[in-house]
């Protein structure tokens, strides 16, 4: 799928240093200790049943957010629960919080605990209002469900928003959207860790973009499967009715065989409200996680040691920025930087020969997956990648769960690229991959006198390696990487085009264009988004435009602002931003290139910049919705105006996007080049105008 960067924010980066984890033995809560190498951590020496054989408990950490406040998404599932014919001797135990309201009987004002069996939903428990965000209440409800109600076969879910490796998942509504970050995850399960005397059978992320090598790599101490989607998922998530169902008619199912019925339900459901393109669910045997984490490590050694070749690793990293990458990532909705992660090896496959076993120990790990037509090679596992830094924070949480020294020693180089602008070149960060593969950590977990353990975030950072942070990056669309043999110029048969030179070529990721219309301000145009539409010759480095002056708009004939969110075979994703109803939203559409139809897909959330979390793939458009058009506009010399809104269009069932020629007039037009560190270079505009069929550019 490809990937379109923004046009960024100054950013700060942050430290970055490994610190792996690991909890106490099964004979008790013990001391957190760590780890001195990638993979499961501290193994059972023995495992027992903790229930009589053919008994499952399927523990639903249900922190309602949004998804229940706005939508009662919450509710729905508990009521789909209830409907499931589980038998006696399955059951879920449900803590529900989280949400400022709930549609159904649970209150907002307390924790509540439910056991839903066989048809029957009972309240069992109740305790003081917490935020689900943090580890210990999610440790408190483990160690009560687990004494109360413990089986032979053990599953926690996780319901909620998801932000990907570093975002985490739970974001509690009533604590301001603090989210469980996986090492506070991570934390909870060591909390109750002494109280099994086995893994807990599954563990299963009912949340966005939270099917990572870091979630797998934590969660292998903790669990035997792991089941969660690499992409955004629906808000109605997981089918609960054909969980129960299963498990009331399968008791004696094991992880993998249950995480393929809740794949397989969910793809259903997707199916039958017609969101299944860009649905991804998989099941991770964590047992093979530490085969994956040795092998990939080796594999970013090669690709770690090829930076100091330049031009050998820049097209690696070229490739990288073209894999699969989940949750969007582009200029409009905003970056997870959540990146296929067999498409990041097979980015470098012809460059490293560890590249394979990576590869084969995926395919070994991922036991099951499902995935719809926008993503029909994803792998089941994904991995933080900087496309797009977001501010320090990410960074400082990566370097606590990234699963590789080496891994992380790249990820810190592209950082540096991208502050200085594309210039890594004398920059030495191999102390920083020598103190990882030390296990220079500190003591980033504390345990209180209760058992509970909890993450001192950013105990282990260091002070050496991070003066390069505060310098300021270059200009906006000033990067330095990207040079020229011939500069950006009209010829005398009005076609816009540069070659790039040899270090231009080699730093360049992608090129896009920007086009521009006028507005009744004086001196202000709007930008109408971006086109691929560009003759490129990635031999020569010779670029020219290709753009015709066809674009979207709405059935009342307003030019749509559109973003690319990715190419599957035959059409494209596109993304607009829009006020729905007065709440700025994201209406996506596919346009399939064959055939000319344009199809309305829904209106996302987008990511939340404050605290990473995704939107649920999002709602239908509805007859009566009102839709507001929005645009960014600048002045002629390139300086941000802010938003710009267009007129009010009231939806019909039935009303669709058009892709046609532009309404005769001037725009302009300037080509996007991205560099490989994330950062990116603005032509000067040229003008079009557009009289019917024809296009013509000028100086």
């Amino acid at each position: 799928m490809k990937r379109l960067k923004s046009l960024p924010i100054l950013l700060v980066l942050a430290c970055l240093l490994l610190a792996l984890s690991a909890c106490g033995d099964s004979e008790g809560a013990g001391t957190a200790t760590v780890s001195d190498a990638p993979g499961p951590r501290s193994a059972r020496s023995s495992t027992s049943p903790m229930g009589e054989d053919g008994t499952w408990t399927v523990f639903v950490y249900m922190c309602g957010s949004d998804l229940e406040s706005e939508n009662g998404m919450g509710g729905m599932d508990m009521e789909e629960m209830a409907a499931a014919s589980t038998g006696e001797n399955v059951r879920f135990v449900v803590e529900t919080g989280g949400a400022n309201s709930w549609e159904n009987d649970v209150s907002s004002d307390q924790l509540g605990r439910y056991v839903i069996s066989d048809g029957q939903a009972e309240l069992v428990d109740s305790e003081d209002n917490a935020n689900m965000g943090d580890s210990s209440t999610l440790a408190d409800f483990l160690k009560w469900g687990v004494q109360n109600y413990p089986a032979a076969n053990m599953g926690l879910v996780l319901w909620d928003h998801g932000g990907g490796s570093i975002g985490g998942v739970c974001y509690d509504e009533k604590s301001d959207y603090d989210s469980l970050r996986l090492k506070e995850l991570d934390a909870a399960l060591c909390s109750v860790r002494g109280q099994m005397t086995e893994p807990f059978e599954f563990i299963g992320l009912d949340a966005c973009l939270m099917g990572t090598i870091e979630t797998a790599n934590l969660m292998s101490a903790h669990a035997n499967y792991l089941v969660a989607s690499e992409e955004t998922e629906p808000g109605y998530g997981w089918d609960y009715t054909a969980i129960g169902d299963y498990l009331g008619e399968n008791p004696e199912a094991n992880g993998a065989d249950l995480g393929k019925v809740i794949c397989d339900s969910f793809y259903a459901s997707c199916e039958a409200v017609d969101s299944q393109n860009g649905a991804t669910l998989s099941v991770v045997d964590l047992t093979k996680i530490g085969q994956v984490t040795s092998a990939f490590d080796a594999y970013a050694k090669d690709i770690y040691d090829m930076t100091e070749q330049g031009s050998e690793f820049k097209g690696v990293a070229r490739e990288i920025a073209s894999a699969d990458n989940y949750g969007g990532n582009n200029r409009s909705e905003g970056y997870t930087n959540m990146v296929d992660l067999a498409g990041i090896v097979a980015a470098g496959k012809d460059d490293s020969g560890n590249a394979q076993a990576v590869l084969d120990a995926i395919d070994s790990a991922v036991v099951y997956k499902k995935n719809g037509s926008d993503h029909p090679d994803a792998s089941g596992l994904s991995s933080y990648y900087p496309l797009q830094v977001q501010g320090s924070e990410e960074l400082k949480v990566f370097k606590d769960i990234c699963v590789s020294p080496s891994y992380l020693g790249l990820v810190d180089k592209v950082a540096k690229g991208h502050v200085d602008a594309g210039s890594i070149d004398g920059y030495d960060n191999t102390e920083l991959v020598e103190q990882s593969q030390n296990d220079w950590t500190g003591d980033d977990y504390t345990e209180d006198e209760e058992g509970n353990y909890s993450y001192d975030e950013g105990a282990a950072e260091s002070e050496s390696f991070w003066d390069f942070l505060d310098e300021p990056t270059e200009e906006e669309g000033e990067s330095s990487a990207i040079s020229f043999a011939a500069e950006p110029k009209l010829d005398d048969e009005g076609t816009f085009g540069f070659t790039l030179s040899e270090d231009g070529l080699e730093n360049a990721e992608s090129v896009e264009a920007l086009v521009f219309m006028g507005s009744d301000q004086e001196n202000e145009i709007i930008c109408i988004g971006e086109t691929t539409d560009v003759n490129g010759d990635w031999e020569t480095g010779e670029f020219t435009d290709n753009f015709d002056g066809s674009w979207f708009s709405l059935a009342d004939g307003q030019v749509l602002s559109t973003y690319i969110v990715g190419q599957a075979d035959g059409y494209v994703l596109f993304t607009t931003p829009v006020l729905l109803n007065g709440e700025q939203k994201y209406l996506r559409f596919m346009w399939d290139y064959q055939s000319g139809e344009v199809t309305i897909l829904d209106v996302w959330d987008g990511i939340d910049q404050a605290s990473g979390a995704a939107g649920r793939q999002g709602q239908k458009l509805k007859a009566g919705d009102k839709v507001v058009p929005l645009y960014d506009s600048y002045d002629l010399d390139g300086n941000d105006l802010g938003p710009y809104q267009g007129s009010e269009y009231v939806y019909a069932d039935g009303d669709q996007i058009s892709f046609g020629q532009l309404f005769d007039g001037d725009y302009y037009y300037s080509f996007s080049i991205d560099d490989i560190y994330g950062n990116y270079l603005l032509t000067d505009v040229v003008s079009f105008s557009v009289s019917g069929d024809e296009v013509t550019f000028s100086v």
